[in-house]
């Protein structure tokens, strides 16, 4: 089955149209990209799968008979040219031979650079802190509580451990697990203590 014969109106609608194996490996591109960018809404465009972050394409994948299709848009694909050239691709797609393993790490890492870039876009040119750029999911208060701490990169939040930022005024255990996944998707952690 290829996209152009099939018209599914949602992502398990699609992965249901292919073999057992090739849903498997569609299975875990989607909850790979679902833990990197867990904001996303799914969506089908260009009857493909879809994620979509504040109404934009995020990144889009598809099965075809000899690989899957990953398409994380131009940019994605230049930040990361080094560890795709090993996959056939073009200016904004990468083929994954369905005969290997999806390097499911290198698309956790592409998807964590499209929302921030996303995000990024969206508040470009808005008179906000840059630190909102990177915080955007937080409340308010979560964000005035980093900022005071002079907290504005992942690389700072990762300095300090999840006890001493529950300390901030301002800061409530609602936003730590938004906090986890924005560190995540940049290849990070709290410190333990």
């Amino acid at each position: 089955m290829s996209p152009e014969k099939n018209k599914p109106d949602n992502i398990d609608a699609y992965i249901a149209g292919f073999s057992e194996e090739i849903q498997q490996a569609l299975q875990a591109l989607r909850a790979t990209i679902r833990a990197a960018a867990p904001e996303a809404t799914e969506a089908i465009s260009y009857q493909i799968p879809t994620f979509k972050l504040n109404g934009k394409n995020l990144v889009h994948f598809a099965a075809f008979k000899h690989h899957i299709g990953f398409y994380p848009a131009p940019r994605g694909i230049e930040a990361f040219k080094e560890a795709l050239s090993v996959y056939d691709g073009a200016k904004g797609t990468v083929k994954f031979p369905l005969n290997q393993s999806l390097p499911l790490d290198l698309v956790a890492e592409i998807v964590g650079f499209r929302v921030r870039e996303t995000l990024e876009a969206a508040t470009k040119g808005k008179k906000k802190p840059a630190a909102d750029s990177f915080f955007a999911a937080l409340s308010a208060p979560a964000r005035r509580a980093l900022e005071n701490k002079g907290i504005q990169t992942p690389r700072q939040l990762a300095q300090h451990s999840e006890a001493e930022i529950l300390t901030l005024h301002g800061m409530g255990p609602g936003s730590m697990p938004k906090l986890r996944e924005l560190l995540s998707a940049n290849g990070l952690a709290f410190k333990t203590s």
